[in-house]
């Protein structure tokens, strides 16, 4: 491990992942006036009354992500899977994220795949959005 990595607590290797493990993503709310600048800017048929449409969703969701793992030794996302999309959140509904690890596969001695669920609920715990990722880890030397 170099010095850099041993001083910088936030940083997240792949060892430093184990499988079933739940990470916060942190939390947002659907602001009203980014609704009505998304939707006029993204989706002009879409009606705000309708909340947040998928599109939305998914840049907010992509927001708690790269925030959370701008530290992370993530070297580069390779998929986004699987997106489900349950429902569209209103303006004001504060959203969850959350990632679950769900398997991970060394790739030679100094990299490492990590396969998770990503989740995005709504105040009362329902879910919102989830999709699957696979992301490139560095590994510790």
């Amino acid at each position: 491990m170099s010095e850099a990595e041993a001083t910088d607590p936030f940083r997240v290797c792949f060892e430093d992942l184990s499988v079933g493990q739940v990470i916060p993503l942190g939390a947002c709310t659907v602001d009203a006036e980014s609704l009505s600048g998304f939707v006029a800017t993204f989706a002009p048929r879409w009606p705000v009354e309708a909340g947040a449409p998928p599109a939305m969703v998914y840049a907010l969701w992509t927001r708690l992500f790269a925030e959370k793992s701008s530290h992370w030794a993530q070297t580069k996302v390779l998929a986004v899977d699987g997106l489900r999309y349950m429902r569209d959140p209103p303006a004001g509904e504060l959203l969850r994220g959350r990632m679950t690890v769900m398997g991970k596969d060394p790739v030679g001695d100094d990299k490492g795949i990590v396969i998770a669920q990503h989740d995005l609920l709504d105040e009362g715990g329902r879910l919102v959005f989830s999709c699957l990722t696979r992301a490139l880890f560095t590994r510790r030397a």
